[in-house]
């Protein structure tokens, strides 16, 4: 047991844990606990810092926690996998190194819920350009001097260009940045990618500072309960390095598990919907029905094609070419190894009627799953698709009062008319552009679904069986001051709870549209000052596209606008159109 006390004890050492600790730790009267129950993610280890080797550490234990949802009642009853990093920079550490903000409207919609107002596009701004250094430019939209060092996709093989000369034949526009003035339309992704490295949150935020006296880092170090007086949280149990039972107390505790593991602790603690808890026979501390409520994600599934050119990258990955990959990165930080290769897409609304896009698109120069598995066709390309603000709704339950059984997860894939009817868009936009006549010399066919795929009813039936996590859980302890809220938007405090506060993926109101890390950190960023008690950063009023709004296709000012209005450079079609497809 230990009788030691931090002023904060911050419970995860993933994405907005490693971005508190440093902000909080900045102030050196200030003393900092930082609790990973993973191991640490040492700079020798290939698996984490090469991006190419992206696909290894899903799904093993020594990396991933290994959740599984329950079966999913509109996908034939199977249960999805779900990836969550298990070591030091959480999910960041073993993630496709996308950074995707989301589109400013998400933040609008997150600014309408019941005390919420701060949270507007304008007040978060300040805090994604705060924690940015965007190597292609800083502007009114962009940082230049943050911990997060991104790196735009060269994006510069063949297919990449047909992929942008496609999807501008079929009338959708080029942006110039989707995380800046204009979301909407196809570029190169920026990445979490540095001189050839994955920068994790860990790696910008938490190991430069690893030095600071105020500061300490355990990692194995699982979190089993909140020690509790009243309605007051005065520390936390742990188990360190699997047996060793231990304590600390606190003067604050911030849950930073994700939006899995922050929930789940809640609810072992008691504090959730007391019908439930009781069930299980643990003491309700407060009864907060909205914790493991409105859990929200992504899926997705991949539109493959098989190359009649020897144009994509799959011979680099046969046996014979490894030890060449390797030696390329290790010892220049180049080759295959060095890119997550996740380096254009883009975003669309799915008709007319949509206000803002809602449709996402990766392009990958090759066909290959998530965990590295292929099909047949050696050369071959793919885009990865999904809805990005669906309407579906999940739960998560605790099962027992055990902390190392993983808790319930049932997302309800699918489960809604509007969803489907996405999911229908969805791949008809993407076979759409697929079919452009940009890409006639490359393809030799779609090689999933495949031609006997073609009924509304058929894309439905093969998106339930072959669809995965986009792996973006949130939602499951939103912020907002409504029956079902569970964390005070102004404070990040758990209502009806002192000395406990919550900042990860599960206080998000509503899912952003696109990968979630950016949002996270930008929530870590903007809620750490609220936290240590600093001034706001003041709020930044600039211009952002808003279709149908007489918003120009590029920022005020920029010659590009002087072409006709709302046409695309390069297409026939108006910007936002799927070329006759709905």
């Amino acid at each position: 047991m230990s009788n030691k006390r931090y002023d904060y004890v911050i419970v995860g050492g993933g994405s907005a844990g490693s971005a508190l600790a440093n902000r909080l730790s900045a102030d050196p009267s200030t003393s900092v606990l930082v609790l990973e129950a993973g191991r640490n993610d040492t700079k020798l280890d290939p698996f984490i810092h090469m991006p190419a080797a992206l696909p290894y550490p899903i799904g093993n234990r020594f990396y991933d926690w290994k959740y599984e949802s329950e079966p999913e009642p509109h996908m034939g009853g199977r249960r999805v996998y779900h990836a969550r990093g298990k070591v030091l920079g959480g999910s960041s550490s073993i993630n496709g190194m996308i950074f995707q903000r989301g589109n400013p409207s998400d933040y609008e919609r997150w600014a309408a819920e019941a005390g919420m107002e701060q949270w507007d596009y304008a007040h978060c701004l300040p805090y994604f350009k705060r924690m940015e250094t965007c190597t292609a430019g800083a502007d009114a939209w962009r940082g230049g001097s943050g911990p997060l060092v991104l790196e735009r996709g060269p994006a510069s093989s063949p297919l990449f260009g047909a992929f942008f000369e496609a999807v501008q034949q079929a009338g959708h526009p080029l942006t110039d940045d989707v995380n800046g003035y204009r979301q909407e339309g196809f570029a190169k992704f920026d990445r979490n990618v540095h001189r050839g490295r994955r920068l994790s949150a860990s790696q910008a935020y938490l190991h430069p500072v690893m030095n600071r006296k105020n500061l300490d880092v355990q990692t194995l170090a699982m979190v089993t309960g909140l020690r509790t007086q009243g309605t007051r949280v005065t520390g936390v149990d742990y188990v360190r390095g699997g047996r060793l039972q231990r304590s600390v107390e606190a003067g604050e505790v911030i849950l930073c598990g994700g939006a899995i593991n922050s929930p789940q602790l809640l609810q072992l603690s008691g504090i959730g919907p007391a019908e439930h808890l009781r069930s299980l026979g643990i003491d309700v501390l407060a009864d907060l029905p909205g914790v493991g409520e409105n859990m929200q994600d992504h899926l997705e599934v991949y539109i493959q094609h098989a190359a009649k050119q020897p144009v994509s990258i799959a011979p680099w990955l046969k046996h014979r070419h490894k030890p060449r990959i390797g030696a390329e990165w290790l010892f220049g930080r180049k080759g295959v190894g060095a890119s997550n290769h996740f380096e254009a897409g883009g975003f669309i609304r799915s008709n007319d009627e949509v206000a803002y896009p809602n449709l996402m698109f990766h392009f990958l120069p090759i066909a290959i799953r998530y965990d590295g598995s292929q099909p047949a066709a050696e050369h071959g390309y793919q885009v990865h698709i999904g809805p990005m603000y669906s309407d579906v709704r999940g739960t998560l339950r605790i099962k027992s009062r055990d902390p190392m059984e993983h808790p319930a997860l049932q997302f309800n894939y699918l489960s809604t008319e509007r969803d489907r009817q996405e999911w229908i868009e969805m791949v008809r936009a993407a076979r759409h552009i697929l079919e452009q006549p940009a890409f006639a010399p490359f393809s030799a066919g779609e090689i999933s679904p495949g031609p006997s795929v073609s009924t509304d009813q058929e894309i439905l039936d093969w998106v339930a069986e072959d669809a995965e996590t986009a792996l973006h859980p949130s939602c499951t302890a939103k912020m907002g001051t409504d029956d079902m809220s569970v964390v005070d938007p102004a404070t990040m405090r758990v209502h009806g709870v002192e000395g406990l506060r919550v900042v990860d993926a599960s206080v998000m109101p509503f899912v952003t549209n696109g990968n979630i890390y950016a949002p996270v950190m930008m929530l870590a960023e903007k809620a750490a000052d609220l936290i240590a008690g600093n001034e706001p950063l003041a709020p930044l009023d600039v211009p952002y596209y808003k279709h149908g709004a007489g918003m120009p296709l590029y920022p005020e000012g920029d010659p590009r606008n002087d072409a006709a209005p709302g046409t695309v450079k390069g297409s026939s079609q108006p910007a936002g159109t799927m070329g006759g497809q709905r």
